[in-house]
């Protein structure tokens, strides 16, 4: 297993920024405006930041083309993440009284680590 390519590691994070910016506006307006419980609006902010993760991941980070396969790699490695960025978040929301935000931008990084490594090797590793 190779390092992976700085490149594609500072696409990748601009992508994610990209994302970040989709997963917190989303998450603040149905969290603080329309007053949806924060872990729901969380989940949907997060999942509309990877769809549009997963296109500009596809043609732009990796040069690579769409198939519904790589869909679902990516979405079942996103759906992880999901389950890793809320566990993050409750952890430090619940047990150790951080910020929800705070929480938040920690998940996120978290979540880029886990993400940027299972998708460089199993999603876009151009052996499917």
């Amino acid at each position: 297993m190779k390092f992976p390519d700085l490149t594609k590691v500072l696409k990748f994070g601009l992508v994610g920024c990209t994302g970040l910016m989709i997963d917190f506006a989303l998450t603040f307006l149905l969290k603080e405006r329309l007053h949806i419980n924060k872990y729901l609006a969380n989940a949907v902010g997060f999942i509309c930041a990877v769809v549009s993760n997963f296109i500009l991941n596809t043609y732009w980070t990796f040069s690579d083309y769409f198939t519904s396969q790589k869909f679902f790699l990516f979405a079942i490695i996103s759906l992880s993440g999901l389950l890793l960025n809320s566990s993050v978040i409750m952890i430090l929301v619940k047990k150790l009284h951080a910020n929800f935000y705070v929480a938040k931008a920690v998940a996120v990084l978290v979540v880029f680590l886990w993400n940027f490594l299972l998708n460089n090797y199993i999603t876009f590793n151009n052996a499917h």
